[in-house]
């Protein structure tokens, strides 16, 4: 489905049913340098129970048009802009780490449009590794291979995926090199700047949960207690046997948690 947001062409998966603004919403926003296709399993169910779906590509990822933005804050206003653009007054909003910090932005300076939230390996602060920032700018492979073998948990690096005939690290690897020039340093520098989240949270009325991997090495799930505190009301979901990317480590599991708020 495309849709058009600040004259710029945007590109989501609805789940595989029709689009339809009459339905409760939910807007799926995937992690730096990935796209709408981390959210595959997830899309499916809630598009078949009732909810409309869009996951969608940020700008300058995946099919969406560019310019790539820059900052979380430019990112949570863009997504604002998504809500009206399909023709919404609300959606729940679930992020993956630095979509995660998008939601939570979004729900914080826009909190009319956003009815609930699903907050997938996310941390108060989530700074990135010097190392990782240095390939990211000079577009270097190293940054591709870290990102993924400190984001999927051990378990997974030795096989027992649930969906059959995927190879995790592979098919992730395969999406990271699909970025265009400078968009994985750019995602990756504006999670390093972003110190707003406690602030943020503290503003947040609509029901929350957060979804840790209990093996997250780029998000421990210690690191996001702050910020459950901060919220108010939200709930913990502690994934077992999880790293980083618990929505396609543990899709089923990843999908329970969320059906509970979203």
């Amino acid at each position: 489905m495309k849709l058009e947001v600040d004259g710029r062409d945007v590109f989501a998966t609805t789940g595989g049913v029709a689009f339809d603004p009459a339905k409760a919403a939910v807007i799926f926003l995937h992690g730096a340098g990935f796209d709408r296709t981390v959210w595959r399993l997830q899309t499916r169910w809630f598009a078949h129970h009732g909810r409309s779906v869009l996951a969608v590509d940020f700008p300058a990822h995946g099919w969406s048009d560019g310019p790539m933005l820059t900052s979380i804050a430019a990112m949570a206003d863009w997504t604002a802009a998504l809500i009206e653009a399909a023709g919404l007054r609300t959606a729940a909003l679930v992020g993956h780490s630095m979509g995660a910090l998008v939601a939570l932005d979004c729900a914080a300076r826009h909190g009319a449009k956003v009815r609930a939230l699903g907050l997938c390996g996310v941390a108060a602060g989530m700074p990135v590794h010097p190392e990782m920032l240095e390939s990211a700018k000079a577009n270097t492979l190293k940054v591709q291979e870290l990102m993924t073998f400190w984001g999927v948990g051990d378990a997974l690096h030795k096989g027992g995926m649930v969906s059959p005939g995927l190879w995790l690290r592979r098919e992730s690897l395969s999406v990271l090199a699909r970025n265009r020039p400078d968009v994985i340093h750019a995602d990756l520098a504006a999670c390093n700047a972003y110190k707003d989240a406690l602030e943020r949270a503290a503003t947040i009325r609509c029901p929350a949960v957060l979804v840790l991997g209990d093996g997250d090495l780029m998000t421990p799930a210690a690191k996001a207690k702050p910020l459950t505190a901060a919220l108010a009301g939200a709930r913990t979901v502690i994934v077992a046997a999880s790293g980083h990317f618990m929505m396609v480590e543990r899709p089923d599991e990843t999908l329970a948690a969320l059906q509970s708020c979203v």
